[in-house]
C-alpha cells in the first residue's frame, strides 16, 4: 500500500474518471471503511481537485490543512477518525512532516523555559468569552468524569461531569479544610474554586496564560486563592498536596525529570501528588504534525513508561486510573457548545478558524473513542501512605 500512495502522490494520469492519487487515497480509506464521496456520514467529499495528490504527499498535516481551506467534507468527523485510527491508517501515510517532527523532538527541547509560553499565547490566550462559550461553567479545560459524584449516580450534563471530576480529584487528595494546595497548570482556577468552596483549602495555582490568570482572579476573588503567571520550574515552596489537571502535556519528555523533581520539592512528606494528563499507547518522540502546528505548539503526550521512569526517583505509584473514555463524551459536549456559540464568533474568527476548530474537537474525540489514546490520574507520595492508600469511588 505504501507503494501505491507513494507512486499515485507523485502523479498520474486518471482512469475512468478518477486520478490515480485519488484512486490510491480511496483504496487507502476502503481499508477502515470510508469512502470518497459516498453518501455514509463518515465517508469524505472532494470539492476541490488535487486533494488527494496533496493529502497523499503531505501526510496527516496536509489532511488537516485541506480540511481547513474547504477542500474536503465530513458530516461525521469523529466517526471518521474513529475508523481511520482504529484501522492504524496513520502508520502508512504519515509524510516527511511527521519524520522532522520526531527528529526535532529528539534534538530540542521543545518545552524549554523560553518555548513553555507560546502554547499560552496562541491556545489558552485565544478569548475568555471564546472558552466560556465552549467549556462548563466553571471553565474546566479537562477531561470530565461521566460516572458521576459518589452517592449522586451517572452525570448527564457537563456541569455535573465535570464537578464530579473535581470532586474525584479532591477525595483522592484527601483535601481537609486549612491545607494548602499547589496547581500546576491551573488554567482558570476550576480546581482551585471548587476545592476552595467544598472542602476549605488555600490554593496557589501557577499558569502560562495572561488571559486565564486574569479572569480567574476576576471569578474566583472571593476566595483564598492565588493565581501566578509562572513557569512550574520556578516554584520552590512546601504544599500540604500537589495537583495538576491537563498541563504534563506540554512539558515534554525531556523536561520530566525536571517536572517530577518540582512536583517532590513542593510537597510536604505526608503529602499527596495526583497528576492528571492525557497518555499515549507506545513510548515514541514528537507529536501529530497538524495537532502541533494548529492546536498545541510544542505539546507532547507521554507513556506510562517515561511516566514512570521520571516519578521512580521521588515518589511511590499509590494509584493509577484509567478513564479516557470519558474525554470522547467530553470533546463531544464541547463540541455541541462550540456549534451553538458560533455565531457569536463567526464574524471575528472567520470560516478558517471553524473548520480549524471543529477538526481538533472531532478528531481527538475519535482517537478517544477509538483508545488510541487514554487519560490518566496517577495519585504519587514521596514515601508510600502508611497501610496503604485507597483510591475514592
Amino acid at each position: 500500500m505504501n507503494e501505491v500512495i507513494s507512486e499515485a502522490a507523485s502523479g498520474g494520469g486518471r482512469q475512468g474518471g478518477r486520478s490515480s492519487a485519488e484512486d490510491a487515497l480511496g483504496q487507502w480509506l476502503a481499508l477502515a471503511d470510508v469512502r470518497l464521496d459516498g453518501e455514509r456520514p463518515w465517508d469524505i467529499r472532494l470539492l476541490q481537485p488535487g486533494v488527494a495528490e496533496r493529502v497523499l504527499a503531505g501526510g496527516s498535516l496536509a489532511f488537516g490543512e485541506a480540511y481547513m481551506d474547504g477542500a474536503w467534507s465530513c458530516e461525521r468527523l469523529d466517526e471518521l477518525f474513529t475508523r481511520l485510527t482504529r484501522a492504524r491508517l496513520g502508520e502508512n501515510m504519515s509524510g516527511l512532516s511527521m519524520a522532522w517532527h520526531v527528529l526535532r523532538a529528539k534534538l530540542l527541547n521543545l518545552q524549554s523555559p523560553r518555548r513553555a509560553w507560546q502554547v499560552g499565547r496562541e491556545h489558552y490566550d485565544l478569548g475568555n468569552d471564546f472558552y466560556a462559550a465552549m467549556l462548563d461553567a466553571r471553565m474546566t479545560y479537562t477531561c470530565a468524569y461521566w460516572q458521576g459524584s459518589e452517592g449522586r449516580g451517572e452525570a448527564t450534563t457537563l456541569d455535573q461531569a465535570q464537578e464530579a471530576k473535581l470532586d474525584l480529584v479532591c477525595r483522592k487528595l484527601g483535601l481537609q479544610p486549612g491545607m494548602r494546595v499547589l496547581d500546576i497548570g491551573c488554567g482558570w482556577g476550576s480546581f482551585m474554586g471548587f476545592a476552595a468552596e467544598r472542602y476549605g483549602v488555600h490554593c496557589v495555582g501557577v499558569t502560562i496564560s495572561e488571559q486565564q490568570a486574569a479572569l480567574g482572579r476576576q471569578r474566583l476573588a472571593h476566595l483564598p486563592v492565588e493565581f501566578r503567571l509562572q513557569d512550574y520550574r520556578e516554584l520552590d515552596e512546601h504544599f500540604d498536596r500537589v495537583v495538576s489537571l491537563g498541563m504534563f502535556e506540554h512539558v515534554g519528555h525531556k523536561n520530566y525529570p525536571d517536572y517530577m523533581a518540582v512536583a517532590r520539592r513542593c510537597l510536604a512528606e505526608d503529602g499527596l501528588f495526583l497528576l492528571h494528563t492525557i497518555g499515549r499507547n507506545d513510548t515514541a518522540e514528537g507529536t501529530d504534525p497538524w495537532i502541533d502546528r494548529y492546536v498545541f505548539p510544542n505539546g507532547e503526550l507521554p507513556s506510562i513508561a517515561r511516566i514512570g521512569r521520571a516519578v521512580e526517583p521521588h515518589f511511590v505509584v499509590e494509584d493509577l486510573h484509567n478513564f479516557g473514555a470519558d474525554y470522547d463524551r467530553t470533546l463531544m459536549a464541547w463540541h455541541g457548545n462550540f456549534e451553538a456559540a458560533w455565531p457569536r464568533f463567526a464574524g471575528e474568527l472567520g470560516e478558517r478558524f471553524y473548520r480549524r476548530w471543529r477538526y481538533y474537537l472531532l478528531c481527538c474525540a475519535g482517537a478517544f473513542r477509538a483508545r488510541d489514546i487514554q487519560l490518566w490520574q496517577w495519585v504519587l507520595s514521596p514515601r508510600g501512605v502508611p497501610g496503604g492508600y485507597r483510591r475514592a469511588s
